[in-house]
């Protein structure tokens, strides 16, 4: 997979995804889930003879393997009778993965031990997607409300809404806690964990990617999401962009212990039972398990279509043996999806900094919390990420900043000058606007292609370019496929943005691309979900008696309620806000 990465501004995916929907690779897209009332009904992609066999076994004994109806040993030898081959056995549920031909899984079926055989689903994360069907996406909006946070320093918008900086005055940092994070891996290299990383363990099939201190995050995913929750205070990384503090980013929780299980391969692809033996995994941190943590929060930013009663069944027995297990939502912006759809799992949304679910958020009575996950600064493997800025004098911060074609590099300010033509478009080939010459080009998305637009800003003698969206379905308008790689710095902006910077003109401001970084932006239900649990740990190092049931209780009762008044299904019961569920205020 090529490692460079592009923004977006939705993702989507057959199965299990990545729940970031910017800073894309640049996979083939999939087609959207089908809808449903609450979670999604569409079929994950199989793997031919892959699957999953669940022995009978009481639900009150689930996390109790020697209590199910056959032996751990029995099973195996059931499925190997039937002409199976066992791939992994699970801890705690009586399950198992195995490849099975057509007439195994016939024999399995009829055996009065086996309570079901289901398909071990392929499930494969795609970051970059097409335009979802816009039924029921927009009339998630609500009108502008405060902005949740503002970066400063080490300290990200996320991080300020999250109240982070009175936290850590206060000496709340999540330790104690460990955060077990189920994604594409981590870079172990990066100086931001440095003291945090405790685990790290590679469950899907790839050779070489044993080690977190060599390479293993291809996708780049994991560690982003890792540095939303770890990041290290005072210790930045040597490549930063241009602006960037010193010291990098901080995290949510910045005391906790990490752990990263490695579920997902170099593209972005997962087994079910990979997905389950990582959850298996970071359960059995926990002391009562034989592991040396108190507290276990998984944090899994990943989402798929497929109900599995295998997977169902591990969260019960993860929550019951005491973690707690935080998902997202997923970001069609149409239903919940798996995991987060699940009993025993907290689901999380995604809002931007002015307090608006994210388009792609799903929405659902699923739906707990939501967290920041729009333009969300953080961590990636050193020397990979591309991060880039814009601004406009007079205007808030822009709500989500694209790089539309992140080969080029550059830092620029100047006067903002719009491109001209119907609706702004810059359309028609070798058209020129004198006015451009020396100044920065705004132009409109719409009915030419990207090529076009930029060509026509570079011959005018424009010094970047912005280009704003014509949809809200969409935020920025993500990456543009260019034939010419024009040597000015070209960025995406939203609808809103771009309209209220058109409103605004004459004005001056920035534009700046820097690639080869080691932090950059992403965005996506996957960004939320990082730090809604590490305000989860974050309390629970204050509050340590409290059980998963209590802990999530607290969590939905101090939330800042958005939106409608009251729990509702794009924003569940609100902002998670570990402060007020700590001191009360």
């Amino acid at each position: 997979m090529n490692p460079r990465r592009v923004r977006s501004c939705l993702l989507i995916g057959l199965s299990l995804t990545l729940a970031a929907c910017a800073q894309s690779t640049t996979s083939s897209p999939a087609v959207p889930l089908a809808a449903a009332t609450d979670s999604s009904i569409q079929t994950d992609p199989v793997e031919s003879g892959a699957y999953l066999i669940g022995f009978r076994q009481s639900p009150t004994t689930i996390g109790t393997q020697s209590l199910g109806v056959l032996s751990v040993s029995a099973q195996a030898l059931t499925v190997q009778a039937a002409g199976g081959t066992v791939k992994t056995q699970f801890v705690d549920i009586a399950a198992l993965a195995a490849h099975l031909t057509p007439a195994a899984v016939a024999a399995l079926k009829a055996d009065p031990n086996v309570e079901y055989v289901e398909p071990d689903y392929r499930k494969h994360a795609l970051d970059l997607a097409p335009t979802p069907a816009a039924a029921g996406v927009q009339s998630q909006a609500i009108s502008t409300q405060a902005v949740l946070g503002t970066a400063s320093g080490e300290t990200t918008w996320g991080d300020a809404a999250l109240r982070v900086p009175a936290l850590r005055a206060a000496g709340y940092t999540g330790a104690g806690v460990a955060v077990c994070i189920t994604d594409t891996g981590i870079d172990g290299n990066q100086p931001e964990f440095t003291g945090r990383l405790r685990g790290y363990r590679n469950f899907t099939a790839e050779i070489g990617r044993d080690s977190a201190y060599s390479l293993n995050d291809v996708h780049q995913h994991g560690t982003h999401v890792a540095g939303t929750v770890a990041a290290q205070y005072g210790i930045g990384s040597t490549h930063l962009g241009s602006g960037m503090n010193v010291n990098g980013v901080g995290g949510v929780a910045s005391g906790v212990n990490l752990y990263m299980a490695r579920v997902l391969d170099d593209n972005g692809n997962g087994f079910t039972s990979d997905i389950i033996n990582g959850v298996n995994w970071c359960t059995a941190q926990l002391k009562s398990k034989g592991g040396t943590e108190n507290h276990v929060v998984i944090s899994m930013s990943l989402s798929g279509g497929s109900f599995s009663t295998t997977e169902q069944r591990a969260y019960t027995a993860a929550y019951n043996a005491g973690a707690m297990i935080v998902a997202a939502s997923g970001n069609w912006g149409t239903t919940v999806s798996y995991p987060a759809a699940y009993t025993n799992v907290l689901a999380v949304g995604a809002v931007d900094v002015n307090s608006q679910i994210a388009v792609f958020s799903n929405p659902g009575s699923k739906v707990a919390l939501v967290g920041p996950g729009v333009n969300i600064l953080s961590t990636r493997p050193l020397g990979q990420g591309t991060y880039m800025k814009a601004s406009a004098t007079g205007l808030p911060a822009f709500s989500d900043i694209s790089s539309t074609d992140p080969l080029t590099t550059g830092n620029v300010s100047g006067t903002i000058v719009a491109a001209g033509g119907t609706n702004n478009e810059f359309c028609g080939t070798g058209v020129r606007n004198p006015a451009l010459n020396g100044n920065i080009a705004l132009i409109s998305r719409g009915n030419c292609n990207y090529e076009e637009k930029i060509s026509n800003a570079y011959g005018s003698g424009a010094i970047a370019v912005m280009i704003y969206n014509t949809t809200t379905t969409h935020d920025a308008p993500g990456t543009m496929a260019l034939n010419t790689s024009y040597p000015i710095p070209a960025v995406g902006l939203s609808k809103n943005d771009g309209l209220a910077l058109r409103a605004k003109l004459p004005t001056t401001g920035t534009v700046s691309i820097n690639s080869g970084t080691d932090y950059d932006f992403d965005n996506g239900t996957s960004m939320a979900t990082p730090h809604v649990s590490a305000a989860a740990a974050v309390v629970w190092a204050a509050k340590p008696t409290l059980t998963p049931t209590q802990l999530t209780s607290l969590l939905t009762s101090t939330a800042t309620d958005l939106g409608p008044a009251g729990k509702d299904n794009s924003y569940g019961y609100g902002l998670v806000n570990p402060y007020k569920a700590i001191t009360g205020n």
